[in-house]
């Protein structure tokens, strides 16, 4: 998924978004974050057709090696992109200066892995989400992710032909993909974040929690990457198997782990990657790290903003 090629032609509702700055921001700190949030999720095994310790799933042209790569790739573009929204004015100059990151971000990943887009969407959700958290990363997730959407509302003008993969599959199957997800507040990461926080309320394993987040993004969301490998077959292929972990009781039952090895089968042999899956969990654990970085506002991912 490719959020700075595809904006739509929006205004943002309202006055621009402001907030005071508060404090210090280490802008190298988060771009850290968003770095080990794309290793969190690349490392995490089993997966189902995405890639993982064990190899590549659905892939033929990438393993955990290219994905850690591109992450590292990435660390002086997440922070050159908090950087750009450390003042907590969310307006359409700052949209098209994340633009700009971005593409330059796309190219130092091309660089690092030989040509395989390994995180074209991690660069735009993640990005998005380190500039809204620049100016107060104690705000709490849902204030974050509200001030994300208000600057991916805004359009990128200077954006190159936006006739992408991604682009082409949310027209033709009418789904909102990577823009309409942020300009929602990314409601599936939301979701993946409270899965966190719920697995880690009683006590469950991180690989088991973190599984089980992934699960339920798969479950809801209607993923372009499996869109565009498998058309609605292939989707809802994948969101059924998803939903049947869930209902076992999560990876953690006998049942429900049988059932993401079930799922992880069909996957690969259908050649089926939910890489905007794995992207939004990249994100909720990138949110998950910035609110335990912050110890007085956790857990708040529940707040919106006043």
């Amino acid at each position: 998924m490719s959020g700075f090629l595809q904006a739509p032609v929006l205004t943002a509702p309202g006055t621009t978004g402001t907030v005071d700055p508060v404090g210090p921001v280490h802008l190298a700190d988060l771009a850290d974050l968003a770095v080990d949030a794309l290793v969190a999720e690349a490392t995490l095994t089993p997966k189902p057709g995405l890639v993982d310790l064990r190899g590549g799933g659905a892939h033929h042209d990438m393993d955990v090696g290219t994905m850690v790569r591109s992450a590292e790739a990435l660390r002086d573009t997440f922070a050159a992109m908090a950087g750009a929204g450390r003042d907590g004015v969310f307006d359409q100059p700052l949209r098209e200066r994340l633009a700009a990151l971005g593409r330059e971000g796309e190219q130092r990943m091309l660089d690092a892995t030989n040509g395989v887009n390994t995180h074209r969407g991690a660069i735009w959700a993640l990005g998005l989400v380190s500039a809204a958290a620049a100016a107060d990363p104690a705000a709490g997730s849902a204030r974050i992710l509200d001030r994300a959407a208000t600057i991916a509302r805004f359009a990128d003008r200077f954006a190159p032909d936006p006739s992408t993969p991604g682009s082409r599959v949310r027209s033709h199957y009418r789904v909102p993909g990577a823009i309409g997800e942020a300009r929602a507040a990314f409601p599936h990461a939301a979701l993946a974040l409270s899965t966190l926080r719920a697995g880690q309320a009683v006590g469950a394993s991180e690989p088991t929690t973190r599984l089980d987040a992934l699960s339920t993004i798969i479950a809801r969301l209607d993923d372009t990457c499996l869109l565009h490998r498998g058309g609605l077959a292939g989707l809802r292929t994948a969101q059924a198997g998803a939903a049947a972990v869930l209902r076992a009781g999560g990876v953690a039952t006998t049942a429900g782990s049988h059932a993401l090895r079930l799922l992880d089968d069909r996957l690969r042999r259908d050649h089926l990657s939910p890489g905007g899956s794995a992207d939004l969990l990249a994100l909720a654990l990138f949110l998950e790290a910035i609110e335990d970085a912050s110890p007085s506002t956790h857990p708040t991912h529940s707040r919106k903003e006043s």
